[in-house]
């Protein structure tokens, strides 16, 4: 019989989850001689290498000393906390990676929390432990205080403690740093003694998926472990369908994994995690069985959308001008692609040219807003807005667990700015001269939040937050922007002299010889009113030689406008105009004078 092990590798997010599995792969001898080797080679997704987070769980597996070790790469955002959730029904064990400065963070919490629920048995790597700042034995009572409150046996409170640098490829199991090894063979070793391999059972076939890709050739293809029996290619199963039914399918592909690569297999059996291919509408949480002994494993959660926006068309004067992907029924492909693969993704035809995209949070959807300008499309984009729900005739909404690392000096208007959008504080204590705030706060009042907060700690605060759950609704004042916004009452490209007659009235979005339309924001005005602005003037010019003519104008530099700046800057009477090469703010209501009409905070 074969000898697996089956762990995820779980942290809060940039804590080294990913650099420690390509350590693993790389000392288990998995790559060639001749392999290049990349960093972070777990985050095949651009955006994912950009950012250095971990947007979607990843499946790898190595072979040592006899073992075929699977590991499970997890998202450390709370976005995306579902797949964690459901990757615990996959793994016997899960490495607990935590930062040897930071320590445990909401993440750490929301992840280990899913791990000593579903029963599986932890290990903790202290990681970056070569850091001069690193607190190695304090971040350990750290853990053990944290595995305590949330309600661990003792069993779980016996946990072996490996100290890694991922970075540096070194670990050891004494938490001396002098003790560093150049190796990762204490952690593969520990994992070997202590993580129990599957129970496999004999008897029919129990396959259940946890994770979908999706592939243009085969379609859905759904990941998991097998629970019991055997798995070949071109086998007639049966698939026990979350309402009950029962559909006959015929297994076209099987896949397992090595290293980075999938690759084909004819057969597997009990405790190996495989992919499986046949099926095209394949969902989460379903039962594939032989057929005669259909029965189904319990249901998988799948975590519910908290946050929605409306896609559509873009409908700006520009349109066309820089993206190829344009039309609705493009638009609308897209969107059905992504949620055969995305099943925390919902979305609902709003009209013939908008569609109400629902998700787990602004992070989740910004991804997909930005894959899709990356292939070309170009979108308009609402303001985000928190889904609510009726229960036993009271309406719910979203709240989250929020921490705050910020400096001291900021505390003050941190905690006047959170009062004023409903949250509650839980905790508040000083560690080496940062102060972390612990909030419960309504999801809507974190929308708008992120620019006020980076303004206020100067770029110096850290922010998370998770999931905690639906509530009844609070009266918070609407994350409505307080600031006006400078609005162009032309179109043409903006000149330096237009733009330098209006930096007194408030501060700039685009630099000279941007193209601009009527009613697209150029800028953020300085009192609470909208503003319409001729950024497209030229100078006049007369035969007459002033004596400043020769004076150099230096304007200064405009604000950069990202995505998710975008996104959480606007409001509701306004949209976020994305296209492969920009993203400009505009008004819903383009023509200046039908705008005036309308209150200036967005009766539309």
């Amino acid at each position: 019989m074969k000898k697996i092990k089956n762990i995820a590798i779980i942290a809060h997010v940039d804590h080294g989850k990913t650099t420690l599995v390509d350590k693993l792969l790389e000392m288990s001898g998995t790559y060639r001689d001749n392999e290049a080797i990349i960093e972070r080679a777990m985050d095949s997704n651009d955006i994912e290498r950009e950012r250095g987070i971990t947007i979607l769980a990843k499946t790898t597996a190595i072979d040592y000393n006899g073992y075929r070790i699977n590991i499970l790469d997890t998202p450390g955002h709370a976005d995306f906390g579902g797949e964690v959730e459901r990757i615990m029904n996959m793994v016997d064990g899960v490495l607990l990676v935590v930062d040897s400065f930071e320590g445990t963070m909401p993440q750490t919490r929301f992840v280990l929390k899913k791990a000593l629920e579903a029963g599986v048995v932890p290990i903790v790597v202290v990681n970056k432990v070569d850091r001069s700042e690193a607190r190695v034995t304090e971040v350990v009572d750290e853990v053990i205080d944290l595995f305590i409150e949330l309600g661990a046996d003792m069993d779980d409170l016996d946990f072996p403690v490996v100290y890694a640098s991922a970075l540096s490829g070194t670990s050891s199991l004494s938490a001396n740093f002098s003790d560093q090894e150049n190796t990762m063979a204490p952690i593969l070793d520990t994992i070997l003694e202590h993580i129990p391999s599957p129970k496999a059972e004999d008897g029919a076939l129990q396959f259940q998926p946890a994770l979908l890709d999706y592939n243009d050739f085969v379609g859905r293809i759904g990941i998991g472990v097998i629970k019991r029996g055997k798995l070949s290619v071109n086998e007639n199963v049966s698939c026990v369908r979350l309402d009950g039914t029962i559909v006959k399918f015929r297994i076209q592909k099987l896949y397992g994994f090595l290293g980075l690569k999938r690759i084909e297999i004819t057969e597997a059996s009990a405790g190996d995690v495989v992919a499986v291919a046949g099926l095209v509408d394949i969902s989460v949480g379903e039962t594939i069985c032989t057929v005669g002994h259909e029965e189904a494993l319990p249901h998988l959660r799948i975590d519910e959308p908290t946050l929605e926006m409306t896609f559509g068309v873009n409908s700006s004067p520009l349109s066309g001008k820089e993206g190829k992907l344009l039309t609705a029924r493009k638009i609308e492909e897209r969107l059905k692609k992504e949620m055969e693969k995305d099943v925390s993704l919902r979305v609902i035809q709003n009209d013939s040219e908008s569609w109400v995209v629902s998700g787990r949070g602004e992070l989740h959807l910004a991804i997909l807003i930005e894959n899709m300008r990356r292939e070309g499309f170009e979108l308009e984009i609402s303001k985000p807005s928190v889904i609510t729900k009726l229960e036993d005739g009271k309406k719910l909404e979203p709240f989250e667990d929020l921490q705050l690392d910020v400096p001291e000096d900021s505390v003050g208007n941190i905690i006047e700015k959170l009062g004023t959008r409903g949250a509650d504080l839980i905790n508040m204590e000083n560690i080496n001269g940062q102060v972390r705030l612990n909030y419960i706060i309504p999801s809507r009042g974190l929308i708008g939040f992120m620019t006020d907060f980076m303004t206020m700690t100067k770029g110096y605060g850290i922010i998370n937050h998770s999931f905690l759950e639906f509530r009844e609704n609070h009266n918070v004042s609407t994350s409505e922007r307080k600031l006006g916004v400078l609005v162009s009452m032309e179109n043409g490209k903006s000149t330096g002299y237009g733009i330098g007659q209006l930096e007194d009235r408030g501060t700039m979005f685009v630099a000279p010889g941007a193209e601009v339309y009527e009613g697209m924001i150029v800028g953020e005005c300085n009192r609470d009113t909208d503003l319409a602005v001729n950024v497209v003037r030229g100078k006049n010019l007369t035969n007459v030689r002033a004596s400043s003519s020769d004076k150099t104008v230096v304007l200064k530099k405009p604000r950069p406008i990202t995505l998710e700046y975008a996104l959480d800057y606007i409001n509701n009477d306004e949209l976020v105009e994305v296209t492969p090469v920009s993203i400009r703010l505009r008004k819903r209501i383009l023509d200046t004078n039908q705008r005036k009409k309308f209150d200036k905070r967005g009766n539309v």
